[in-house]
């Protein structure tokens, strides 16, 4: 039987305990492995509820949700070996990325219809990460109160609600989720901190409630076995950015262009990997497997400033066996249309890549870019109070960078509206929500009805 007819011919519990048996199965040569995953792939992105009626699979939904979260820790259970022996290319990696990016999707789903398909209703905010009755999955190894409590230099990472956010997770050559990445520390006190680098804030220290209430849809949070040198970077992390705050310090700014080897500006992921280098002594370099930058056609990246050819990403996490994952969670009334997001970003770059769009501006953008440089020199609390009005715009945030995402989050809205509304029809006509490769469909659509202009995004000689 085809991997791709698993779906129609088995429950989906069925199907699933499928997979993770497939999951497990010996492969000798990178070419086996690539096989292995392109097929757990393929039949988890063949996965949809068309076959399935809606009201007996929502009691259901847990633990299928449970299945999936086994199906994702088996697979990365494995990559230790796979590496070991050397099969761990760059395609093997890009297929297990598509593995846990497809299983997230499967679980995401079933989510919403176990939720009833409830939105985040207008002008509210997400629920606090890991809260909810639902809403979180716990690795069984650390399934206690005690073993999942937070430890100092643990690892979350997170995914904001904006397009900004969507393009982070999707800037490189992969399909990621997550778009920040911050470590955290607990001080003798026994209070929670979280170190992180932000766009707008550069490199700052907020309390750990703060943050996993700070308006995310989605996070994970990642563990490394060693506590003394968790520990030890966590430390190293909070005394390195609060000396950084401290009088007559210059606060660290945020790095926008990616790359590792500089050392005074910080983007998110840099911070986690100067506190783990640091820690060990070199010896811990983060990620395992990086994100590359290889696109052929540069016009975002080179607008928003990344002049890195590979990085650490906040996803990469997710594939590095040196550290365990704890917990998972997302708000189910928002991962919709995070999913949206991120399909939409795909073909976004994918129409930069393969047919030549790229991004032109207008006088409207203009205004824009030139009015947030002149924010930029305002003062933090006059910034701050500005904005629900003016975006935070740091000071050294160029203009183009701040007209590319306004141009993105100008192009990418009426996208989302339209996908958003076309799956709430959708819903209340079957049940059921819109499969990926039904949004995959409809954006191809809304391409070849577009003449060659998709909002701020232009073809060649249109």
């Amino acid at each position: 039987m085809a991997v791709t007819e698993l779906i129609a011919a088995h429950t989906l519990a069925e199907s699933i305990a499928e997979l993770r048996a497939m999951a497990a199965r010996p492969v000798a040569t990178a070419d086996e492995l690539v096989k292995l995953l392109v097929g757990i792939y393929q039949a988890l992105l063949s996965t949809d509820l068309t076959a399935q009626d809606p009201a007996a699979t929502k009691p259901q939904v847990p633990q299928l949700r449970v299945d999936l979260f086994a199906l994702r820790l088996a697979l990365r259970g494995r990559i230790a070996g796979w590496h070991q022996a050397g099969l761990m290319n760059h395609d093997a990696q890009q297929r297990l990325r598509d593995c846990l990016r497809a299983a997230r999707f499967a679980s995401d789903m079933l989510g919403e219809l176990g939720a009833g398909f409830a939105q985040l209703p207008h002008g509210e905010t997400t629920l606090k990460a890991f809260t909810g009755d639902t809403n979180s999955l716990v690795n069984p190894a650390y399934d206690t109160d005690a073993k999942a409590a937070y430890r100092s230099g643990d690892v979350l990472v997170v995914r904001g609600m904006a397009h900004n956010s969507a393009a982070i997770a999707r800037i490189g050559d992969v399909d990621s989720q997550f778009s920040h990445v911050c470590i955290i520390h607990i001080d003798a006190r026994g209070t929670q901190w979280v170190v992180e680098s932000l766009i707008e804030d550069g490199a700052v220290i907020n309390r750990l409630g703060h943050t996993l209430a700070h308006g995310n849809g989605r996070a994970m949070l990642f563990r490394h076995p060693d506590d003394a040198l968790a520990a030890k970077a966590s430390q190293i992390a909070y005394d390195h950015v609060r000396r950084s705050r401290s009088t007559f310090k210059r606060p660290i700014l945020y790095d926008f262009t990616m790359r590792l080897d500089r050392r005074r500006e910080l983007f998110c992921s840099k911070l986690v990997w100067l506190a783990y280098s640091r820690a060990s002594k070199g010896q811990l370099q983060l990620p395992l497997f990086k994100t590359r930058f290889n696109l052929r056609n540069r016009d975002f990246i080179d607008r928003i400033g990344v002049q890195a050819s590979e990085t650490f990403a906040p996803g990469d996490i997710e594939i590095d066996p040196r550290f365990d994952l704890v917990a998972e969670w997302q708000d189910f009334r928002v991962t919709s249309r995070l999913r949206a997001q991120d399909l939409i970003m795909v073909k976004l770059f994918e129409w930069m890549e393969m047919h030549g769009y790229t991004f032109r501006q207008s006088s409207a953008i203009r205004l824009i870019s030139w009015f947030g440089r002149l924010s930029a020199h305002l003062s933090e609390d006059v910034k701050s109070m500005l904005a629900s009005v003016v975006p935070k715009v740091p000071i050294n945030m160029k203009r183009k960078t701040i007209a590319a995402v306004a141009m993105l989050h100008k192009t990418a809205e009426p996208i989302l509206t339209e996908i958003l509304a076309k799956e709430a029809e959708q819903i209340a006509r079957t049940g059921r929500p819109l499969h990926p490769r039904q949004v995959y469909e409809t954006l191809e659509f809304i391409r070849q009805r577009a003449d060659g202009k998709i909002g701020y995004l232009v073809a060649p000689g249109a």
